[in-house]
């Protein structure tokens, strides 16, 4: 029997406080912790130091900020465990039903003509089926390299398997070389770069059509897509990856590919999108570290004497407006951190959050 299914004691309440205070007990521990609290003021006293304790941890400086100012490595790894729980809590596989049960109890017992009958079997395989496979093989035809100048139909992307994309940085160029091996009426190999209009074709159609290709095929053309993030189309798909991809790495990839694109707005509102809904704690943390190094990019330009705007003048009301704009968005990324910091059901996730608002507070105050 439980602490909670009989009346309880100072002792029980005691070493339970410090997870009250962090909010890690279920509502019906709180209502019978809060029942005992009402009546105890010893235990009161101690929820006050316990709280006192936490405020104190949470406004000091985390070692985190220094050693991994980012927080990409810790949600990475925070990611891989989640993913590593779940694959536990999956019930394990059973064996119903073996197929070739009574053939393995059959030459079990019988070794003399199970090992003539292999012997027959390997005979028949060398002769009959490995000619046929070669010529079936010659039917086909050799693998065919193409440049990626001429677009694939609809027809095509909607039939073709990705098998393998081989990315190469290109020299003098920001924009790698890709290769992708594609399985369609005919074996292929799809070679271009990075910012060609017809790779990206292909390369947006694997990342927007998630449920049709395996996830390291998408996390390796999310790669290939990074140095094309300016463009539309990439962009529209990088949003589309980090918005609706079942896969919670890709879902972070994308954004780490919107990196220098956060300040847009469309990109913003993704990231405040997967702050508030993504149940990936890795995803938004990455959106949390992302947001602040946009509004740091914003704070820094105007800290620099350099970029001190001028006086205002008749006539500059498009910019009165665009730094009202900015303000009201500024305000409402600090409103989403500060409910993250309150609510997020993972510590981590309020840590960050709270380290984040810490990070910008300066500006805030301006």
């Amino acid at each position: 029997m439980s602490p909670f299914e009989k009346k309880i004691a100072c002792g029980d309440v005691v070493p339970l406080l410090v997870f009250y205070v962090c909010e890690e007990i279920t509502d019906s521990e709180r209502k019978l912790i809060e029942t005992h609290l009402a009546n105890c003021k010893a235990c009161s006293e101690q929820l006050a130091e316990e709280k006192e304790l936490h405020a104190t941890l949470v406004s000091a400086g985390q070692s985190a900020d220094e050693l991994d100012a980012a927080g990409v490595l810790l949600s990475q790894c925070r990611s891989e465990l989640a993913e590593a729980l779940d694959d536990l809590s999956a019930p394990p596989l059973q064996e119903h039903w073996r197929p070739f049960g009574w053939l393995r109890r059959w030459m079990a017992l019988r070794p003399v003509w199970s090992g003539a009958l292999l012997l027959l079997v390997g005979v028949v395989a060398g002769t009959q089926l490995v000619p046929s496979l070669q010529q079936n093989r010659n039917n086909t035809g050799q693998v065919m390299n193409v440049r990626a100048r001429q677009p694939l139909t609809p027809d095509q992307l909607s039939k073709m398997v990705l098998s393998g994309v081989d990315i190469t940085p290109s020299n003098g160029s920001d924009s790698p070389t890709v290769q992708l091996q594609l399985s369609a009426e005919q074996p292929m190999v799809f070679i271009g770069r990075a910012d060609d209009s017809n790779m990206r074709q292909v390369l947006t159609y694997v990342v927007e059509n998630s449920e049709r290709f395996d996830a390291g095929v998408r996390l390796d053309c999310l790669d290939a897509l990074k140095a094309a993030v300016g463009d539309r189309q990439v962009r529209r798909a990088l949003l589309a990856a980090a918005r609706k991809d079942q896969n919670p790495a890709v879902r972070m990839k994308a954004l780490e590919a919107l990196r220098d694109t956060a300040r847009e707005d469309d990109v913003r509102q993704t990231l405040l999108d997967r702050l508030q809904h993504d149940s990936n704690p890795g995803v938004r943390v990455e959106a949390v570290n992302l947001l602040v190094g946009s509004l740091d990019g914003q704070g820094s330009d105007a800290d620099t004497p350099e970029a001190a705007p001028e006086p205002p003048v008749v006539g500059s009301a498009p910019g009165a407006r665009a730094s009202a704009e900015e303000d009201a968005s500024f305000e409402h990324v600090v409103r989403v951190l500060q409910e993250l910091q309150r609510r997020d059901p993972n510590p981590y996730v309020r840590l960050r959050s709270a380290a984040a608002l810490r990070q910008i507070g300066p500006r805030e105050v301006q």
